[in-house]
């Protein structure tokens, strides 16, 4: 072989290698197009996504930092991202909590009874505290629990329920996606279960007037079910208080409200037929 054929096979050989490389990351570049691409349509906005949910999408760490880096995705904690851009609050973080994570977390108390229209009196805006319940043992993520939502998180584990800890929960449209709250029903037990450490008597009473409608059948069960002594008195104490129609549908029998006295709050005064202590 000559220098001149040398020469050309080489320049040949040179062509066919970067014409074989540029083909390698052409097919490259397309198929993390395709995949940005699907993420993208299977994200629900205003969501977050959590890395576990995206390597089930085939969106490795490797591939999520390259997405971050170019822009696609935005870091809100450590394993949780968010589209860039895209606006997401406290329910789009719940979201994963629930549907990525498998966490038992729902909405409860206030805030559920607030997301289905109840309490319009209270602030579910800018600033609004809002209350997530878990079971026992459920810890929060800390790219949750320490990101800065606009809103105020408090979150509480509470097993009012026992082994029916799905009873009275129930999914709430958010738009995009849904999350899991608690039913009226449950959500003012979850209520009167914050008072008075965390949760005002006067202001629950008030949620309590405007429960005109609630589900007596759903209500007898709760009741039956819930482990909480102060929670079911204190319920009936205000039930009687607003003489709604659906208290004389209960069935009290049925139901364990214990024995003695209890002190609710103090230095109130003490109501003889449920045995506790109310604001004078």
């Amino acid at each position: 072989m000559t220098i001149r054929s040398s020469l050309c096979y080489y320049k040949l050989n040179y062509v066919l290698n970067m014409v074989h490389i540029y083909t390698i990351l052409s097919t490259m570049d397309s198929l993390n197009g395709s995949k940005i691409n699907h993420l993208l349509k299977s994200w629900p906005r205003g969501t977050v996504a959590v890395q576990s949910w995206l390597t089930q999408q085939g969106i490795y760490r490797q591939l999520s930092d390259v997405y971050r880096k170019s822009a696609w995705l935005e870091h809100i904690g450590n394993g949780a991202f968010k589209i860039s851009g895209d606006n997401v609050d406290w329910t789009g973080g719940v979201w994963a909590l629930q549907q990525q994570l498998s966490l038992r977390v729902h909405v409860g108390a206030k805030t559920s009874l607030e997301l289905q229209g109840f309490g319009h009196f209270l602030p579910l805006g800018k600033g609004a505290q809002v209350w997530l319940f878990g079971a026992p043992g459920v810890r929060l993520p800390l790219w949750f629990s320490k990101y800065a939502w606009t809103d105020t998180v408090r979150y509480t584990t509470a097993d009012l329920f026992g082994k029916e800890e799905k009873l009275g929960l129930e999914p709430r449209n958010m738009g995009t996606y849904s999350i899991t709250i608690s039913a009226t029903e449950r959500a003012i037990l979850e209520a009167l279960h914050l008072v008075p450490g965390q949760g005002s008597f006067e202001g629950t009473f008030h949620l309590m007037e405007g429960l005109t409608s609630l589900r007596p059948e759903l209500l007898q069960m709760l009741l039956m079910q819930c482990r909480s002594i102060k929670v079911k008195r204190l319920f009936m104490y205000m039930a009687d208080k607003c003489n709604h129609p659906w208290v004389s549908k209960l069935d009290l029998s049925k139901v364990n409200l214990g024995k003695g006295k209890r002190r609710v709050i103090k230095g109130g005064r003490f109501d003889s037929k449920y045995q506790i202590t109310v604001p004078r």
